[in-house]
């Protein structure tokens, strides 16, 4: 081998190296770790926390719906979880604070941050409000910063910690009738990104995750503006079908995956890589796509039809056969109480 050769083969081995120990890949395990997950009662929260728990972690979640958090207590006690379900708001930072101080009184310093919570509003432009803009802000972005914030100084004070931040690729790639979701999940995920630089030095890990559509359940529980009967229709029609939606066990296995090599980036499923590169390599062919995906989906009403959940919007498309895969998610992951379930 020449020396050349040689050279460029030992820097290849150093760069190797020097990635795994900044990833402490193989290092990381969930086996007694405090781990704090937002938005941990329903839906892909509730998978992550069931996962972590079954990987030996204390569990904390939060939500601000009591009643499914005493249920989502009940399926992780139900596995001999080490579990608290907290009521917490994450879009108010006196909330975040208390919910802070309450787990680490009991289950000590949060080794792993899970930032899940989110809402999505659903509709054409004209039908959203500055309050729904606002709501979206509130909850994916700052509802993500301040739970941050919080575990952030005791963790670079250890020299360890994990976080992982659930945006979406809706984040990536302006995805019409959601704009207020996307614009929160583009700042998201550009917080999440910088911070993971500002961090590596002082040995915390945050993760991206950047799903496409998965089936948890959740277009039972997101709002609906306009027609709000279609949108919920395409929506969660779009939510179901395979190849276009990964299972919730699917994406928890490769966030937790992810989040356990310390990777800055997880992109679901391959349709959702697809888009992405799409947008990077012809902008403008991308921009065409979704402008005719506009044109396929509902109008705008004549007069405006409020806010509406998912739950409240269903019609003769959704329940259907189209949707089985959705709705038996949400039932699954705990989008809708039980006596709800049997009726549909």
């Amino acid at each position: 081998m020449s020396s050349a050769a040689r050279v460029l083969a030992a820097g290849a081995v150093a760069s190797w190296a020097a990635m795994r120990l900044l990833r402490g890949e193989g290092s990381f395990s969930f086996d007694g770790k405090t781990v704090l997950i937002t938005g941990g009662s329903r839906g892909l929260g509730l998978v992550l926390a069931r996962d972590v728990a079954g990987a030996g972690a204390k569990v904390a979640i939060c939500a601000r719906d009591q009643d499914a958090l005493d249920r989502a207590r009940a399926v992780l006690e139900r596995i001999g979880a080490a579990v608290m379900a907290l009521p917490a708001d994450v879009s108010d930072r006196e909330s975040v604070h208390r919910l802070i101080a309450a787990v680490t009184a009991r289950f000590g310093p949060i080794d792993v941050l899970i930032n899940n919570a989110g809402v999505i509003e659903v509709g054409p432009a004209e039908t959203m409000s500055v309050a729904d803009y606002e709501e979206a802000m509130a909850t994916n972005f700052w509802g993500m910063v301040y739970p941050t914030l919080e575990v952030l100084p005791a963790m670079r004070e250890r020299g360890g910690g994990r976080i992982v931040n659930i945006t979406s690729i809706g984040g990536k790639l302006g995805v019409p009738h959601l704009l207020p979701y996307s614009a929160s999940k583009f700042a998201a995920l550009g917080f999440s990104q910088g911070l993971r630089a500002e961090v590596a030095g002082d040995g915390v890990s945050v993760t991206t995750a950047i799903p496409g559509l998965m089936r948890t359940g959740s277009p039972r529980n997101a709002i609906f503006r306009g027609r709000h009967r279609a949108e919920y229709a395409w929506f969660s029609i779009g939510d179901s079908l395979p190849g276009l939606s990964v299972s919730a066990e699917d994406a928890s296995r490769r966030i937790l995956a992810a989040a356990r090599r310390g990777d800055a980036e997880v992109l679901f499923p391959a349709v959702a890589r697809l888009a992405v590169i799409a947008t990077a390599v012809a902008p403008n062919l991308t921009a065409s796509a979704l402008a005719l995906a506009d044109r396929l989906l509902p109008g705008a009403p004549d007069h405006g039809t409020g806010r509406k959940r998912g739950k409240n919007s269903q019609s003769g498309l959704s329940p259907s056969w189209l949707t089985r895969r959705g709705d038996e998610a949400a039932r699954r992951y705990n989008q809708i109480a039980p006596a709800e379930g049997s009726s549909t």
